[in-house]
């Protein structure tokens, strides 16, 4: 039975910890971190769209702070914060894409700054086990762009597998770009943990 992401389960939930890190929900103060790494081009060179400003990158934030999931498409965003310091790296999100197929898209983004030091493959395991054994999903994917290599390294890592690659399947700045889809099924989560 999928477990809904509202307010209550995720006050249940969260805060969740990893060895060195801590999954949360945001909050008002993380908004400067927040805009530090959604307004760079290198984040989003492979999201087909540019960095967020002004009132977007606001709305977009007040968007992550009050994320809840109890319909399809609603996304659910993770802040991911260092236990060492509190220092705010990134977020890991859920989407559901599907409540009858118990299906969500995983997203992430973890501050350049901060790249290297598995902090992205921490969150998302942490994120994608939540997923399996508290939310009940059956199918967690990933939409990658086949030129984001430590993108593809993640999922990989994680144990996704590629089950398609779609042609030209985007479009940005009249430049046509190709999609990868990855997933894993609880089972073979499961079975791995």
């Amino acid at each position: 039975m999928l477990l809904l992401l509202d307010a209550q389960a995720m006050g249940r939930l969260l805060p969740r910890s990893t060895k060195r890190l801590m999954l949360r929900r945001f909050h008002q103060a993380d908004f400067a971190d927040y805009a530090s790494y959604h307004g760079r081009e290198d984040v989003y060179r492979f999201l087909y769209r540019h960095p967020p400003q002004g009132a977007e990158m606001r709305r977009q934030f007040e968007e992550a702070v009050e994320s809840i999931v109890t319909k399809e498409e609603d996304s659910f965003h993770f802040a991911v914060e260092r236990q060492a310091d509190g220092r705010l790296l990134g977020e890991v999100l859920l989407k559901l894409t599907s409540a009858e197929a118990l299906q969500a898209e995983l997203g992430y983004v973890i501050h350049p700054d901060f790249a290297g030091h598995g902090y992205g493959y921490e969150a998302t395991a942490a994120v994608v086990d939540l997923g399996f054994r508290e939310v009940g999903l059956h199918r967690i994917f990933a939409r990658l762009d086949p030129r984001n290599a430590d993108s593809l390294r993640l999922v990989q890592r994680l144990g996704f597998r590629r089950e398609a690659h779609l042609i030209e399947s985007d479009r940005f700045n009249g430049r046509w770009g190709d999609e990868f889809i990855y997933a894993l099924l609880d089972r073979e989560w499961l079975e791995r943990s």
